[in-house]
């Protein structure tokens, strides 16, 4: 059985045995492209590097990154605040995770539990009392991972489109 971790929360980084959370900026944007690439790989490098400046840049917007004891990044989560209606919540506006995501070999060590912590704690700093989120049908793990960090599915959907022709 491995020791609990304790985390120590400070200015808004985390810090745990082998690794740390903190706040992204400008000079992480090439990691934390290659990270946003492993969980969307269908877009290239360059274009998760000009989305993660553009969100720097935007108000209602939060990123966070984990990174080993050597410096390397080994996980995210990008939230944003959505006024919009979220699918199973109940108050507007709602702390949305956009995004989340660890390295495979960093799994299973409390760094995906401590970045939605920090998002947790920003969404709360925005007046929300909610957090949402969303996974593909087939994404287990991720419903998984989800539920362990005390999310609770509220409803399954299927989207459908038709393309329409010209008359």
């Amino acid at each position: 059985m491995r020791p609990r971790r304790r985390l120590v929360q400070a200015d808004a980084v985390s810090v745990s045995q082998g690794w740390s959370v903190r706040v992204a900026s400008a000079a992480d944007i090439a990691v934390w492209a290659q990270l946003r690439n492993a969980l969307w790989p269908v877009d290239e490098v360059a274009e998760h590097e000009d989305e993660a400046r553009e969100q720097l840049a935007a108000p209602g917007l939060h990123t966070v990154l984990a990174f080993a004891d050597d410096g390397r990044a080994c996980g995210f989560a990008e939230a944003s605040l959505r006024r919009d209606y979220v699918n199973g919540t109940e108050s507007s506006p709602v702390g949305f995770l956009e995004g989340w995501y660890v390295a495979p070999e960093w799994r299973g060590r409390g760094v995906g539990r401590a970045l939605i912590a920090q998002v947790e704690q920003w969404t709360r700093a925005q007046g929300c009392s909610e957090l949402a989120s969303d996974a593909l049908l087939e994404n287990t793990g991720s419903h998984d991972a989800h539920t362990a960090c005390g999310f609770e599915e509220t409803e399954r959907v299927v989207y459908f489109r038709k393309a329409l022709r010209e008359a």
